[in-house]
């Protein structure tokens, strides 16, 4: 409750999301929909999640120089997703970095967190770039895609500004002591941060190793995009790839929306949105969105939890850890 000004929001926009939905779906229509959808598709859509997520594992671990194992990248990659499916705040980012700096014991947490923000800014500008590529098929509008310009051009923005600061780090840490001279105990704590992460920065200095990146982070979106094709296709037979690129932009800033844990509302109203721009038949779009929902969860649920049980550890305790982890970092500072 202490922290109800930042869930309130989200909760809201979910809870108004999922009354939209309950108004104009036909639940019949919904079932019926789901019994006779291409189980065939679905189930090689659905296998091809766990290959997601093992490239998305091979993304996270170039960031890091490879310095953890694969096998270590990819279950904490895994229950990062899990905890983000069911705790607030998107717990999870924070989660899969203080899980990982306990497991490999040459990184800190402050060098793992630039790599998950550096990831999370080219998922925004990838998911930026499709969305603009499918929506002037979508929208005859010359003025429409402006807000996805603006977002991709900050999201462009904010890679450059970390790219100059891992550039010029020693500048930054220079000008960081001066500014906080007054302030000890914030200098101490954040000297020492700041010193971890620019280090983590420093891959977008390393050309080769940022090129592999972005090579694994475009195949990452293409296996998502073949997933949602084939999705699509279960429930319309006569879908098109159009429909599948913007279903994926459309759920990608869905998923950004403040929203209660997991998305849960924002990235079923995003995704029915997008289909009922090619069918008057949002019902059908709904069990397609409910079947999108499954695929996210399943490789997360299972890596994820697999994951935690070898590590002996639960949600409710990695969500008390966390909170702790927190509170102790408030309090340094």
């Amino acid at each position: 409750m202490k922290d109800i000004k930042r869930w309130l929001p989200g909760a809201l926009i979910s809870i108004a999301l999922i009354a939209a939905i309950l108004y104009f779906v036909d639940f019949q229509t919904t079932l019926n929909a789901l019994r006779n959808a291409n189980y065939g598709l679905i189930a090689i859509a659905f296998s091809l999640s766990f290959v997601w997520l093992a490239v998305r594992a091979v993304v996270w671990r170039t960031l890091l120089r490879d310095k953890p194992s694969f096998k270590d990248v990819f279950f904490t990659e895994g229950e990062g997703y899990l905890l983000n499916n069911f705790l607030p705040f998107r717990l999870g980012e924070i989660g899969r970095a203080f899980l990982l700096s306990r497991k490999s014991g040459g990184l800190t947490f402050a060098e793992i967190i630039p790599t998950i923000v550096i990831e999370r800014v080219v998922d925004l500008i990838i998911s930026a770039v499709i969305f603009l590529a499918a929506l002037p098929y979508v929208v005859n509008s010359e003025s429409s895609p402006a807000l996805g310009y603006v977002i991709g051009g900050a999201m462009l923005f904010g890679l450059v500004l970390m790219y100059v600061l891992a550039r010029n780090n020693q500048w930054a840490l220079d000008t960081f002591h001066k500014l906080s001279a007054r302030f000890p105990s914030l200098q101490k704590f954040g000297g020492s941060f700041l010193e971890s992460f620019f280090q983590g920065l420093g891959v977008l200095t390393d050309g080769w190793r940022f090129l592999r990146f972005l090579f694994w982070m475009i195949l990452n979106w293409a296996i998502a995009l073949v997933a949602y094709y084939l999705m699509t296709l279960a429930f319309f037979p006569e879908a098109e790839w159009l429909w599948a690129v913007f279903g994926l932009g459309m759920a990608a800033f869905g998923g950004a929306v403040p929203s209660a844990p997991g998305a849960v509302g924002t990235f079923e109203g995003a995704v029915v949105f997008a289909l009922t721009r090619f069918t008057a038949d949002e019902s059908t779009a709904f069990a397609a969105a409910l079947t999108m929902r499954i695929y996210n969860y399943l490789n997360s649920g299972v890596i994820g939890t697999i994951g935690l049980l070898s590590e002996g550890q639960t949600l409710s305790g990695v969500y008390q850890q966390l909170m702790n982890f927190r509170n102790k970092e408030k309090n340094e500072e």
